[in-house]
């Protein structure tokens, strides 16, 4: 089947980064393609190439018809997917001012920070139910190009089930559906033995099992999922991020999250990300 990706978001988010990550992947790509043009995509997907990625910044002509133009695109039987990429001001202005660059929609009138929140204008609640939003606020580049490669290579028919573990102090994912808060669970950070492991290594593992709060945690973040999982599927939702949180992002919410995926992973499509581990 032929298979196009689409790249977009806030500028500074990663977006060039994501784009060679599919090009390492076997995609053709193409940057900073206007909205407009994405109705020839289909004639060269017929003759040049069957698998294409491109870019589209907010800066494209008649960025909010986006959603139209995929439609018109998918009626055409073509596998269209969308990556939005997303980040924190914070993050942002740091980037732009680390590389020097100006940010696009930048004017002598207004600061960094304002064309950002200018751009999150326009760009509007594009990413909300058009694709998959990746938070690129705490991830390195090597990070991002390995969660883009994993989300291209999931067969994308029916919903994708995303779990990730975080860690409060580095704040919380901006692309969460739900948010589960396991700080009150027993920390194994207290163990001399096991705070330079994490929740994949046996030994916090065996240490977590050994608490009775820890496995109703599980039981209850399993149960509501699987009472609203059918919802999402209905209203055909691509993915559902299910985020889980302790305190530094090592061992408990890792723990709960290599646990639900492994339970959920029977039944459903599931990605695992765990954010803070490097």
């Amino acid at each position: 089947m032929k298979q196009l990706i689409i790249v977009t978001g806030l500028s500074g988010s990663g977006k060039s980064i994501a784009l060679r990550a599919l090009e390492d992947s076997g995609y053709y790509c193409i940057d900073n393609l206007p909205a407009t043009m994405l109705a020839s995509i289909a004639d060269h997907l017929d003759v040049d190439h069957k698998r294409i990625a491109i870019s589209i910044d907010s800066r494209s002509v008649a960025i909010e018809t986006l959603p139209l133009h995929i439609e018109q695109l998918k009626s055409k039987n073509i596998d269209v997917q969308v990556l939005f990429l997303e980040s924190n001001v914070e993050t942002l202005v740091k980037r732009f001012s680390e590389t020097r660059r100006k940010h696009p929609l930048s004017k002598d009138a207004i600061t960094l920070a304002e064309s950002i929140a200018l751009e999150r204008d326009l760009l509007g609640g594009l990413g909300e139910g058009l694709g998959h939003v990746i938070d690129t606020s705490y991830l390195s580049a090597n990070t991002l190009r390995g969660w883009v490669k994993d989300v291209v290579s999931i067969e994308h028919t029916g919903l994708t089930l995303l779990f990730t573990s975080f860690g409060f102090k580095h704040g919380i994912p901006l692309d969460a559906d739900f948010v589960f808060d396991v700080r009150c669970l027993p920390n194994p950070h207290y163990d001399p033995v096991l705070r330079d492991l994490t929740g994949r290594d046996e030994e916090v593992q065996a240490f977590l099992k050994d608490h009775a709060m820890v496995s109703e945690m599980m039981h209850d973040i399993r149960n509501y999922v699987e009472k609203w999982l059918p919802c999402f599927v209905q209203d055909n939702r691509s993915y559902l991020t299910v985020a889980v949180g302790c305190t530094g992002g090592q061992h408990r919410s890792v723990y709960l999250v290599e646990m639900l995926s492994q339970y959920f992973k029977t039944t459903q499509k599931v990605l695992t990300r765990h954010r803070e581990l490097k």
